[in-house]
């Protein structure tokens, strides 16, 4: 009988430059069909994983790239996020994000 082996893939390191978390705030993001979730930034790092659809995601300072079902991303504290928009005209975009959060730190701040 064959059996199967449990394996890990890596999907993401993310370093947090001396970050003290003290809670995670896991939340299912839902975007609708061609709509972004508008310029923003986190109080807190945060790390996502891509459930369905596909995200047109660039932070501040580095190149946008197009992310998949089981892509995952890191949203740097503080740090401007330009793009995280549903890139599919005919899906919703679902992902899952960890907020990494210290004592009572805001999940988002919405920019001009």
């Amino acid at each position: 009988m064959l059996q199967e082996k449990l394996s890990r893939q890596d999907l993401l390191e993310a370093v947090l430059d001396n970050e003290t978390v003290t809670t995670i705030d896991i939340k299912k993001v839902i975007i609708p069909k061609a709509m972004g979730a508008g310029k923003h930034l986190h109080p807190c790092p945060v790390v996502g994983y891509i459930v369905s659809g596909k995200v047109l995601f660039q932070v501040e300072g580095e190149q946008e790239k197009i992310l998949y079902p089981g892509d995952a991303f890191y949203e740097p504290k503080n740090k401007t996020i330009l793009h995280l928009d549903n890139a599919a005209t005919d899906e919703s975009l679902v992902f899952i994000a960890f907020y990494l959060k210290e004592a009572d730190e805001e999940l988002i701040k919405m920019l001009d």
